[in-house]
C-alpha cells in the first residue's frame, strides 16, 4: 500500500467516525482546505476554556490540602494509582477522618479531568465557590478591630493573575476582594491552584457593577485608590492609613475610564526601565505591601 493510499484510508476512516459519533465533547473540529492540493486536514483541538470556567475542581496537593482544612463541601477526592508518598498520605488521612469519598483512579483519568494541568496526583470535586457580600468584608474588619482593607479588581481575565493576587492579599491582611461578574475570571481550578489554598481564607464578592460597589465602599467611609501610571504620587509617597480600597486594572488596558473617575486618588509605581507596565498581579502585590507597610509603621 502506497503512502498516498494509506493517508486516504485514514482520512476516510476519520470522516466516517465523525459522522457516526458526532463532534467530540470538549473539543472543536477544524476543517481547513489546502490550497495546493485541495485536500482537507482535520484537527481536534482541546477546549481548555472549559476547565478555566469550572468552579468545582480543586487541583494539586497544596490546594486540595487547604480545601480539606476548610468548611467547603467536598463531594469526592480522586487519588492517582500508586501515588501514596509525601503529602498525599496526609491528604488521604484527613479525607478519611472527615468521612469523605476517596477514589483511587488511573493517572490518565486525572490528566483528562485537569485537561493537562499538573495535578500532582490529586483532584478534589467540590461544591462551587461561595461568594460573599461587601458587607461581610466590612463586618470582618470591624470584628477584628481593624480599618477595612479591600481590593477591587477591574476585569482580571487571567486565572494565574487572580490566583496570585488572592495569595498576596491573604498574606497582606486584606479583608476582601471584589470582582465583576462580566469580563473577569471566576474562582476556577487554576485560580485555586495559583492561590496555593489562600482562597479558603479570603472573602470574595462578585458584583454586577464595579462602580456601584465603589460607591458602596465610599459610603462606608473607605478612601478609594487606583493603581495607574497617570497617578499623582508614587506609591511610597502616599499615606495609606485608615479605611481604604485599592483598584487594580486589567492586564491589557488597566482601569477603565469610568472607574478611574470613581477613584479618590490615583497612585503610580516607580519604574526606571524602558517598559512602562507591570503584570497585574505584580502591580497589585506592590500596592498591597505598600499599604501593609504603612499600617505596620503607624
Amino acid at each position: 500500500m502506497t503512502k498516498g493510499n494509506r493517508e486516504a484510508r485514514m482520512k476516510a476512516r476519520m470522516e466516517r467516525q465523525m459522522l457516526e459519533n458526532g463532534p467530540v465533547r470538549g473539543k472543536r473540529q477544524f476543517v481547513k482546505e489546502n490550497k495546493n492540493g485541495g485536500e482537507y486536514i482535520r484537527e481536534n483541538v482541546s477546549n481548555a476554556s472549559e476547565l478555566e470556567t469550572r468552579e468545582d475542581l480543586i487541583i494539586g496537593r497544596n490546594a486540595v490540602m487547604e480545601v480539606l482544612k476548610s468548611d467547603r463541601t467536598i463531594e469526592c477526592v480522586y487519588i492517582s494509582n500508586g501515588n501514596m508518598e509525601g503529602s498525599i498520605k496526609v491528604i488521604i488521612n484527613i479525607a478519611r477522618e472527615k468521612g469523605l469519598v476517596l477514589k483511587e483512579v488511573d493517572r490518565k483519568k486525572l490528566d483528562a479531568m485537569s485537561n493537562g494541568t499538573n495535578h500532582q496526583g490529586v483532584i478534589a470535586l467540590v461544591t462551587p465557590f461561595k461568594y460573599c457580600q461587601i458587607a461581610d468584608m466590612l463586618n470582618d474588619a470591624k470584628e477584628k478591630g481593624e480599618d477595612p482593607f479591600i481590593i477591587v479588581l477591574d476585569e482580571i481575565e487571567d486565572p494565574h493573575n487572580l490566583g496570585s493576587i488572592i495569595r498576596t492579599a491573604e498574606l497582606c491582611g486584606v479583608h476582601g476582594i471584589i470582582i465583576p461578574k462580566r469580563r473577569n475570571v471566576g474562582i476556577t481550578s487554576t485560580v485555586y491552584k495559583c492561590s496555593v489554598g489562600a482562597i479558603e481564607h479570603m472573602k470574595i464578592a462578585k458584583v454586577t457593577n464595579i462602580n456601584s460597589a465603589i460607591d458602596e465602599l465610599k459610603e462606608s467611609g473607605l478612601w478609594v485608590y487606583g493603581a495607574d501610571i497617570a497617578g499623582e504620587e508614587y506609591s511610597y509617597q502616599v499615606d495609606f492609613n485608615g479605611p481604604c480600597a485599592m483598584v487594580i486594572g486589567s492586564e491589557g488596558r488597566g482601569i477603565s475610564k469610568l472607574t478611574l473617575k470613581k477613584c479618590d486618588k490615583l497612585v503610580k509605581i516607580p519604574m526606571v526601565g524602558k517598559i512602562n507596565s507591570l503584570n497585574a498581579s505584580v502591580a497589585g502585590g506592590i500596592m498591597m505591601y505598600e499599604i501593609l507597610k504603612g499600617r505596620l509603621l503607624k
